[in-house]
């Protein structure tokens, strides 16, 4: 695994639940820009190949909450930058940040990432 994303990779993220509506959901069941600000950035699985269902059992075992996905080329669209950050415990740790010198997230980068979010799995 090297760092070079398609644009039709998936990226995964776990989230609090709905039932936590003030943190990262809106009151409509929308996930709030919010759950995008991260400022040591962004993390998230990468899809690698792997099929959808065998990252959502992977995460359910070390996540609570919901699992959501986007593509990478959904962060292209906002200029954002997919790192490929492998960490001891995770080989497909990875990081959305705003440049490739900003961490954080702009505003309507998580804005629109927010729009196109995928629901994968919902713990209620």
């Amino acid at each position: 695994m090297d760092s070079t994303f398609e644009g039709s990779e998936r990226l995964y993220r776990a989230v609090y639940p709905p039932s936590h509506p003030g943190l990262f959901w809106k009151k409509d069941g929308k996930i709030s820009p919010a759950a995008f600000a991260d400022p040591h950035g962004f993390s998230v699985e990468r899809g690698f190949y792997r099929k959808p269902e065998e990252i959502v059992e992977k995460m359910k075992k070390t996540f609570s909450g919901c699992i959501v996905s986007l593509s990478v080329q959904n962060c292209r669209d906002v200029n954002a930058v997919v790192k490929y950050l492998p960490s001891s415990t995770n080989e497909y740790h990875s990081e959305i940040h705003s440049s490739d010198t900003v961490v954080l997230l702009n505003k309507s980068q998580r804005l629109y990432l927010a729009k196109v979010i995928n629901k994968e799995y919902m713990e209620e």
